[in-house]
């Protein structure tokens, strides 16, 4: 996995102070796409253990409420177990702090995708869809088009149907 940036606090994406990684890597080449530089596969840093552990200790912060995960597209970051490892140790040492990810992919895709859901059930927010440029709307909150959804991740994969997260709606 390749990363472009970590922020270590965040106001801008989520709720309250948050800890935010971009990934490198995209295949949904979104018209209008903020992130375009994050495309690319190749393009950043590669993953380490030491930006595992940057990001751990980030979330160690009692100011910090959780952790977001942006691109690129972080669900196309399957071909090893960077990514899911990051998730699994973020929810084994922090399990009060929530973790979003913002992904051109939708729920239902991601439902019957092995790799992706198990990426996704780590997760307690899912920003989903594409970005479309002719529904671009800048009073949306935490999203860029009026497709994309905000859902509450855990309800939404039990009910195995797309479900709001509750502060959005």
């Amino acid at each position: 996995m390749r990363y472009s940036k970590i922020r270590k606090y965040d106001v801008a994406n989520g709720p309250g102070v948050r800890v935010t990684l971009f990934v490198t890597g995209c295949t949904h080449n979104c018209e209008g796409c903020f992130n375009k530089d994050l495309q690319n596969f190749s393009s950043g840093d590669l993953w380490t253990d030491e930006s595992k552990e940057e990001i751990l200790s980030y979330l160690s912060n009692e100011v910090v409420v959780g952790m977001n995960l942006l691109g690129g597209e972080p669900l196309e970051q399957t071909m090893d177990n960077s990514l899911l490892d990051l998730l699994k140790k973020s929810k084994e040492l922090y399990p009060n702090k929530d973790i979003w990810i913002w992904s051109g992919d939708i729920l239902e895709d991601i439902l019957n995708d092995k790799k992706k859901l198990e990426l996704l059930s780590y997760t307690d927010v899912l920003i989903d869809g594409t970005f479309d440029i002719s529904k671009r709307n800048i009073k949306l909150k935490y999203r860029g088009s009026e497709n994309q959804r905000v859902l509450d991740v855990k309800k939404s994969i039990e009910a195995r149907e797309p479900i709001f997260y509750e502060e959005i709606v």
